[in-house]
């Protein structure tokens, strides 16, 4: 890992909010939640931004497309931070097992915990979109923190509760974890050795009394990127930016993404516990998962507004629906 000095970043102002201006939750407990807004204003501000979002949607296409793997569309990385250093979840034919990991910074090795929250899931799709944009393994993140942290809608501000903390920390998270993935097709089981990020270069940034790792470049590994190009999800930015204050939100929105449109039939029904396993494995009470799942999935239709999803006694009810974005888009 390459290792230069750079100068300390200037200091700016309070960051009591997530990427976008959205409060700290129990999914974000890593960021400051000083001068909380009251939670009737919280929810007024998601709400409004789903409603312009959503109006933006309706009126015609984005300029670009964005894109995720199809199995992190299906079973995502963990949504709260956990003291574990083995992630695993399935769902269907495809299943995911995240191994945190360790990182070289100068002075020694150190431990990194998993990534977990929007933040990696955001990062993800960053990382993804521009390699198959470029068809290059390699990203550049910018020549500023500033304009990286702009691209994926998050607070520049510093301090170590701040927007650029958290990115940083979920940076490091990423590029030290190893990802595996388990799929079944074609009447095959493949596991993919898929560790996203191969290689990480950074710079040691310091701010007078820490050091703290900033990457230049990402290098996605060979296994991750050959199996993206073959299995990207087109996603629409405008709905991930209106959904970037959950974690589950945006599994929801990915999954649906990527589901909706290969229904076969009339309509598929899926029952909560199948949900429940799938989305749910943070929650102990079903009745709890169902209420969040419930809030969750009406926001994303707002974002969605061709998904055709409806409850049903005992679940959901899927059925036949154009994907958000035109394929020719992507």
């Amino acid at each position: 890992m390459a290792i230069a000095n750079v100068p300390p970043k200037p200091k700016v102002g309070r960051a009591p909010f997530l990427p976008g201006g959205t409060i700290a939750t129990r999914e974000h407990p890593s960021v400051s939640t000083e001068n909380r807004p009251a939670p009737q204003r919280h929810i007024a501000f998601v709400s409004q931004r789903l409603v312009e979002a959503s109006t933006d949607i309706r009126q015609g296409p984005p300029e670009r497309a964005e894109f995720l793997h199809t199995v992190l569309c299906h079973v995502g990385f963990p949504r709260q931070r956990a003291d574990a250093r083995v992630f695993e979840r399935t769902s269907g034919n495809v299943s995911v097992r995240l191994e945190a990991g360790t990182l070289y910074t100068g002075d020694g090795w150190r431990a990194q915990p998993l990534p977990y929250g929007t933040v990696p899931r955001l990062i993800m799709v960053h990382l993804s979109s521009e390699a198959i944009r470029t068809r290059r393994r390699t990203v550049e993140l910018g020549d500023s923190v500033r304009q990286f942290l702009a691209r994926l809608g998050m607070s520049a501000s510093g301090g170590p509760r701040g927007g650029y903390a958290a990115l940083a920390r979920q940076l490091a998270a990423l590029a030290a974890c190893r990802l595996t993935l388990g799929m079944q097709e074609a009447g095959r089981v493949v596991t993919v050795d898929a560790k996203p990020i191969k290689r990480f270069e950074a710079w040691l940034h310091g701010d007078g009394t820490q050091r703290t790792l900033w990457p230049a470049a990402l290098e996605l590994s060979e296994d991750f990127y050959g199996t993206l190009i073959e299995h990207a999800v087109p996603l629409d930015h405008r709905a991930l930016a209106a959904l970037k204050h959950s974690a589950l939100a945006l599994d929801v929105y990915t999954w649906l993404a990527h589901r909706l449109c290969r229904v076969r039939g009339h309509s598929v029904r899926l029952s909560w516990q199948n949900l429940r396993e799938q989305f749910g494995q943070e929650y102990q009470d079903a009745r709890n998962f169902k209420h969040a799942f419930r809030a969750a999935l009406r926001q994303v239709l707002a974002v969605y507004p061709d998904a055709r999803v409806s409850t049903v006694p005992g679940g959901l009810e899927l059925r036949p629906s154009r994907p958000p974005l035109n394929p020719k888009l992507s």
